[in-house]
């Protein structure tokens, strides 16, 4: 591992059991990684390897078996679901395979949602995320509901929103498997240019190779078993 102070995300002897009636279903064994400050890091395996839930586990979405998770270099697993909440809104972001963005609102006022949410002033909220839009190619499109921008759009605008309150780092799950290989290479490269202008780290889960060969560093998840590539 890298030096602590470098450290955004870290786990250690990470494990993850779920209880189905009288049965446990082992997932993650013993998961041992960090991920540095700026860096990027991609996770592959195959669909059921436990990627997904490994993604929860260091996001503090879901809670280990046992183990411990740190962000910032903060142990969440004894922190109570408020604090836990709090860290993640300040130093997390968010991207799923689906954009996940509200129907009824316009592309700025998704990016803008995290800001309003931590109380920020509505017109310094927009102004931060019409730049962000700005920074991922959607200065045009601000007034746009995400039933009118393409797919790629929806996708721009769902790192937007995980870009605005500059997070130490963005969780990206399978953010380009929903989308054609030409969109999707577009998407590849503003995670590159936003990894380098923004010095956020990324950590991606993903089947597509392509994107994976673009982060720093690969990772296999393999029955539950993490090991470098």
């Amino acid at each position: 591992m890298n030096k602590a102070q470098d450290m955004v995300l870290a786990c250690q002897d990470l494990h993850k059991v779920y209880k189905q009636g009288r049965f446990e279903v082992p997932v993650l064994f013993g998961i041992n990684m960090s991920v540095a400050k700026g860096e990027t890091v991609a996770i592959v395996g195959a669909s059921g390897s436990g990627k997904s839930t490994l993604l929860h586990l260091l996001g503090g979405l879901d809670s280990a078996s046992s183990g411990s998770v740190e962000i910032m270099g903060r142990d969440i697993q004894h922190m109570s679901e408020a604090d836990r909440g709090y860290l993640r809104n300040q130093s997390l972001g968010f991207v799923y395979q689906f954009h996940h963005l509200l129907p009824e609102f316009s592309a700025l006022e998704n990016v803008a949602m995290p800001l309003l949410i931590r109380r920020m002033a509505k017109s310094e909220a927009y102004q931060t995320a019409e730049a962000v839009l700005n920074d991922v190619g959607l200065g045009h499109r601000l007034s746009h509901n995400p039933g009118e921008l393409s797919g790629g759009e929806r996708q721009r605008a769902a790192i937007a929103r995980a870009l605005v309150t500059r997070p130490a780092c963005v969780l990206a799950d399978e953010p380009t498997g929903n989308l054609d290989r030409h969109t999707a290479e577009g998407i590849q490269d503003l995670m590159m240019n936003l990894n380098a202008s923004y010095k956020t780290s990324f950590l991606v889960v993903t089947h597509d190779m392509n994107l994976a060969s673009r982060m720093q560093r690969i990772m296999k998840l393999d029955d539950g078993v993490l090991t470098n590539a």
